[in-house]
């Protein structure tokens, strides 16, 4: 499955994008994750729906 094609993001593509250390894009994948438990949805651990990462961040959905 090529990138383009994922659901999910991982902590160690995720600080890759931002530049910042995989320990410091899993507390944001967490805090992420939290949120969506809060608000009733499953998670897994380490990753990230790609879609729901680019609202929180960038305000926008995947396309």
């Amino acid at each position: 499955m090529s990138v383009q094609n994922k659901i999910y993001i991982t902590a160690p593509e995720l600080a890759e994008m931002l530049g910042i250390s995989i320990g410091h894009a899993y507390k944001i994948i967490r805090g992420l994750n939290n949120e969506l438990k809060k608000d009733g949805y499953i998670v897994i651990s380490g990753k990230v729906p790609k879609e729901y990462f680019n609202k929180r961040c960038y305000g926008y959905g995947v396309q």
